[in-house]
């Protein structure tokens, strides 16, 4: 197991060397999206409308931060916890093509992920779930938020991270998963626990 720190825009080279069990930690822009965002995002693609922010080299939080917004307009961030990736899984081949390189969330995600994790050269970043308020630590400011109108956990945060973390690499670009392991390994010992 390595660490590492890494600023945006991430490097697909960069990704590759990485391996399920590293520590990672972020700074730079993180955008956070979840099902309305990456909704709304494959229909832009679709109708070749362009996208709000810059996605090549990205890192993409699935995660509803609790916000409040000052006197002065700007907004000030008060905790900040993944939440369930598996219900962005349909839009793993979109995320790679639009060039992100580092998906963070909670749980894992499935087959489809960790085909486009190769394919493309991006990694699934597990964080701690039950920190939000240690994970917002690691954010210095909000720069922006797009789609507001949405609702402020399905919004896109523009994030100011600085040594985000710590992230575990649950999924790598060679096609390993600590989550398909651990499925494995649970289904292994049911054999044992309860044998035929």
């Amino acid at each position: 197991m390595k660490s590492y720190t890494f600023t945006t825009p991430l490097s697909e080279a960069d990704m590759r060397k990485l391996e399920t069990g590293d520590v990672v930690y972020l700074s730079g822009h993180i955008f956070t999206a979840r099902d309305m965002a990456h909704l709304r995002m494959k229909r832009l693609l679709k109708e070749n409308k362009p996208l709000p922010k810059p996605f090549e080299g990205a890192a993409l939080f699935h995660a509803g931060p609790v916000v409040l917004k000052n006197k002065d307009g700007t907004w000030k961030l008060n905790v900040i916890g993944p939440t369930t990736s598996i219900r962005m899984e349909p839009y793993a081949e979109m995320v790679g093509s639009i060039g992100v390189r580092a998906v963070i969330g909670k749980g894992g995600m499935g087959e489809d992920t960790l085909e486009a994790c190769r394919k493309y050269g991006y990694v699934y970043l597990q964080a701690a779930p039950g920190c939000a308020a240690k994970l917002a630590q690691g954010i210095e400011r909000i720069n922006d938020v797009t789609w507001f109108e949405l609702g402020m956990p399905e919004a896109m945060w523009d994030l100011q991270s600085s040594r985000f973390g710590p992230l575990v690499v649950g999924m790598d670009t060679k096609g390993n998963s600590i989550y398909k392991d651990l499925r494995t390994s649970a289904l292994n010992r049911i054999d044992v626990l309860y044998p035929a």
